[in-house]
């Protein structure tokens, strides 16, 4: 049931005395965009009548079919706490659609839409618990970002080593005062890093609260002098940001992942939906870990998986299935970064599960010792491949697995490839600083 109606929004801007409506979307590389309006227009963007040029916005659409048509989901409304308490600011967040009434093939929320359709069909429900990482750096004598932190906290720190505590503080009460719940907050591994977990819910949900998490967080930061670096490996020899996600299906109110008598507490769905995700994750990973920085976190040593292979007791491992019984249990998957784009990273985890449910795949045997130790004959007898160790990598491997660009849709794979590409080819004409110290004085 809708929680929003027309009449509701118009009331609700009208009693909180709400000036400015943003009309948010997310583009296919996971940033936020949006188009200001103010209360006169807000009955014209009810009845989907705003309309953007599509062409200005990186991986859209061409110029000449540049008309685009912004649909709000009334049932994100939500006030901004950070703005004035006179003349508020609201948001709605939005669908995109052709001026024809056509979904638009760019639009990775409705490429979730879709995926979970396939899912409802099937009678499942997707259930999804983010955990989110990130980094509060300094700013410089000009307000722009830097790398630069006093404090030295590691895991679970407290003040006053923690000199993050009440940044990040701020940002869960904001975010409670939007109505999100919070599971937990704490310092992480490394100097300046932190985790906030947002409560489980639909998948649409979670990925529209990932976004407004980091806008949220982005904004609290900055008015404690600080940034909000959502990029997954600022520092060398550190640890990196991931943002793992942990999924459970349910059917009729029951997690269909759960069964007592098995050893992993596990049911024959969830098996089958770890197998599926193991058998695409390499052609997911584009999209899970889309930066060239990305990489640079997935490396041994630093809690960040290598291969595919799953656990319930090894904590550095790709699939990991937590030590919960009864509706809590689920299966976390331990490489996407705080990067990716949440509606196409949730859209392939629940599609590739899918698949994994219908056509029965079976996952190989856990691997619950150190799988970094192991010889790399011992590995592959365990079933477990190498990961893509760079973004070139892995847009081989999605140009390999059809299943996963069939997900994605046509519009999204090509611009997402030819941007992506170019990015890689940019990259390898660069001289890094490690080049010049390595090369310089002695050739």
């Amino acid at each position: 049931m809708a929680k929003y109606s027309k009449e509701d929004i118009m009331r609700i801007v009208e009693e909180e005395d709400v000036e400015f409506i943003r009309l948010q979307f997310t583009d296919i590389f996971g940033a936020f965009k949006n188009v200001a309006i103010t209360t006169s227009q807000l009955e014209k963007a009810l009845n989907n009548r705003i309309m953007f040029d599509g062409s200005s916005i990186e991986g859209f659409v061409r110029i000449e079919e540049s008309d685009m048509y912004l649909h709000p989901d009334l049932d994100t409304m939500a006030i901004f706490p950070w703005r004035p308490q006179r003349g508020k600011v609201a948001r709605l967040l939005c669908d995109i659609y052709y001026p024809n009434g056509e979904p638009f093939g760019g639009d990775c929320r409705q490429v979730l839409k879709k995926v979970l359709k396939e899912a409802a069909d099937m009678g499942y429900k997707f259930l999804v618990g983010p955990e989110c990482e990130f980094f509060l750096f300094h700013l410089d004598d000009n307000g722009a970002p830097t790398t630069i932190s006093h404090e030295n906290a590691g895991y679970f720190d407290v003040g006053p080593l923690d000199l993050g505590e009440n940044a990040r503080r701020d940002m869960v009460l904001t975010l409670e005062e939007m109505g999100y719940e919070v599971e937990a907050s704490h310092h992480e591994a490394a100097p300046a890093q932190h985790e906030i977990d947002l409560h489980y819910e639909e998948a649409l949900k979670t990925a529209d609260n990932i976004m407004t998490f980091k806008l949220a967080a982005k904004t609290i930061a900055k008015r404690h002098g600080l940034h909000a670096a959502f990029m997954p490996k600022p520092i060398s020899n550190i640890h990196g940001s991931g943002m793992h996600i942990n999924m459970s299906l349910c059917k009729n109110g029951i997690n269909v992942f759960e069964q007592e008598t098995d050893k992993n507490g596990l049911s024959r769905e969830a098996y089958y939906f770890i197998g599926g995700l193991m058998k695409h994750v390499k052609g997911m990973m584009a999209i899970t870990n889309p930066l060239i920085n990305s990489y640079k976190r997935l490396i041994s040593g630093y809690e960040a998986p290598s291969y595919t292979a799953w656990s319930s007791t090894n904590r550095s491992i790709l699939i990991r299935i937590p030590a919960v019984t009864g509706f809590g249990k689920r299966i976390e998957l331990r490489c996407p970064d705080s990067a990716a784009n949440p509606y196409l990273t949730l859209a392939l985890c629940l599609a590739a599960g899918l698949d994994g449910i219908r056509n029965q795949i079976m996952p190989p045997d856990s691997i619950d010792e150190n799988i970094e130790l192991m010889s790399e004959q011992e590995r592959k007898s365990r079933g477990a491949e190498a990961l893509p160790v760079n973004l070139k990598e892995a847009l081989e491997e999605l140009k390999k697995d059809a299943f996963v660009q069939e997900v994605l849709g046509e519009h999204i794979v090509q611009k997402f490839m030819e941007a992506k590409e170019k990015e890689w080819k940019e990259y390898t004409m660069q001289v890094s600083e490690w080049e010049v110290h390595q090369y310089l004085a002695k050739i």
